[in-house]
């Protein structure tokens, strides 16, 4: 059975990079923030059937492309984005000779579980 990952993080190395982790995450808690507030603009505007202006939507697609850049930094990282809201991240790693995921919330202080690749949040150990 090959690797699902290229990429394994050992525990120092998945901490090291928690405060780039934590601060994407907050980018996109914002930018999602943000883009909420720009389509109910869109939307009263809609209603009203006012001139809507290039503004709101030049403006939301900014925020998207953004997102997708922060989605893109993750992915080349291959760390997994388990839940948007909590701020819930996987990051591949190997216990022995298997591949498992260290799993990190962005409330946590510091990387204090992991679970098999097949299982979520609920099953997740202590190190």
């Amino acid at each position: 059975m090959g690797n699902h990952f290229s990429t394994h993080y050992t525990l120092a190395e998945a901490r090291a990079m928690i405060p780039q982790v934590r601060e994407w995450l907050n980018q996109i808690s914002l930018l999602r923030h943000e883009y909420t507030e720009v389509s109910r603009c869109v939307d009263t505007m809609m209603k009203a059937q006012s001139d809507i202006g290039g503004m709101s939507i030049n403006q939301s697609i900014k925020i998207l492309s953004k997102i997708q850049a922060i989605l893109s930094e993750f992915k080349k990282h291959e760390i997994q984005i388990k839940d948007h809201e909590r701020g819930l991240v996987d990051f591949p790693s190997k216990r022995g000779n298997r591949e498992v995921f260290l799993c990190w919330e962005k409330d946590e202080e510091d990387i204090a579980h992991w679970h098999e690749l097949d299982a979520g949040y609920d099953s997740r150990e202590p190190l």
